[in-house]
């Protein structure tokens, strides 16, 4: 992916080259981020930092002892430390019409800079009148913790720099429904309406709490997380369609082994993939076209409808980016 950013970042200046189609900025972590996300941060069993009313913490909580302890390969074949458990910001989801446009690195069109064809964002009326869309998705290293060194013990953090880990332009299976059977078959067992009913049920507690995580086949109020495809077949609008795909590309991630189980005492010492998406060790916060202000973040599954109003419009506020937040439980030392 390296290659592509910099042969992007060259050939975006040449003349013509560039497409006001792809719009955007570079994202200012300061002014950008919303920062009460870190919070609740536990240390040695006692809260340091409570987090606002609208952020509930996991379900499964390991910091509320004092002491921890992790094995070891090597005498004295344990290792004991303090319980450390806070939010991190880990990773960007671009959700896209145009491929390969990345609005949050300054708007920069790859698509249009190296000459791929590729499948484009589009809505368009299904049969029984309501609208469908489909868009891609980029997925971004934005160790922000890391990178800004604002927790210095690194052995809590994810040891990255920004980068870019995944379009799913080059990914055949997100733009076929039928393909992507092959990475989740148990689709066929969810498409029913029972299993749809269930949603409502993790919807009502995601939005009063946390999501239910037995329940995952579905995504809250954005509906269900299958198929693992860009296609969303009842679009109501692009902040609703845009989190749902970024759900449900976390649910990808997890089904790819591409994706950690980090909470609770199971992923302490050391976080672990995992092929089901642990849904209530994640939160989202909206960064483009225009950043969330109403609540610091959105719980997986919660109602998008506290936050959607006034943040699209046509051109440049069709095309978004969440920051993920991710719950890390950690045996410090």
């Amino acid at each position: 992916m390296a290659f592509l950013l910099v042969a992007g970042i060259v050939l975006s200046h040449a003349p013509g080259i560039a497409n006001a189609a792809c719009s955007g900025r570079f994202i200012d972590p300061i002014a950008d981020i919303n920062w009460k996300n870190l919070f609740p941060i536990r240390i040695g069993g006692y809260v340091v930092a409570k987090a606002p009313p609208s952020l509930p913490d996991t379900r499964r909580d390991s910091g509320k002892k004092l002491l921890c302890h992790c094995p070891l390969s090597v005498p004295p074949y344990v290792r004991i430390g303090i319980p450390i458990a806070f939010w991190e910001p880990l990773r960007l989801g671009e959700v896209v019409r145009k491929p390969l446009c990345f609005p949050s690195l300054g708007g920069l069109d790859l698509g249009s800079s190296i000459g791929m064809t590729l499948p484009h964002g589009a809505r368009k009326a299904d049969k029984d009148g309501g609208k469908a869309s489909f868009y891609h998705v980029h997925w971004l290293a934005n160790p922000l913790l890391f990178i800004l060194n604002i927790i210095t013990d690194v052995v809590c953090l994810q040891k990255e720099s920004f980068d870019i880990l995944y379009v799913t332009e080059l990914d055949p299976l997100w733009s076929d429904d039928e393909l992507a059977l092959i990475l989740n078959p148990e689709a066929l067992l969810f498409g029913n309406p029972i299993a749809q009913a269930a949603c409502a049920a993790d919807c009502a507690a995601a939005t009063a709490d946390l999501p239910l995580n037995p329940l995952f086949w579905c995504a809250g109020c954005q509906g269900g997380l299958y198929p693992f495809t860009g296609t969303v077949t009842d679009h109501v609008g692009g902040v609703m369609a845009s989190l749902l795909l970024v759900e449900r590309f976390q649910a990808k991630m997890h089904r790819e082994l591409l994706a950690d189980f980090s909470s609770a005492r199971v992923g302490q010492c050391q976080p672990y993939p995992f092929p089901i998406v642990v849904k209530d060790q994640y939160r989202y916060q909206l960064v483009l076209p225009i950043r969330q202000s109403t609540v610091p973040s959105l719980p997986f599954g919660r109602t998008e409808t506290i936050v959607s109003p006034g943040k699209e419009f046509p051109v440049k506020g069709e095309d978004f980016v969440w920051q993920s937040w991710r719950k890390r439980d950690c045996c410090a030392f």
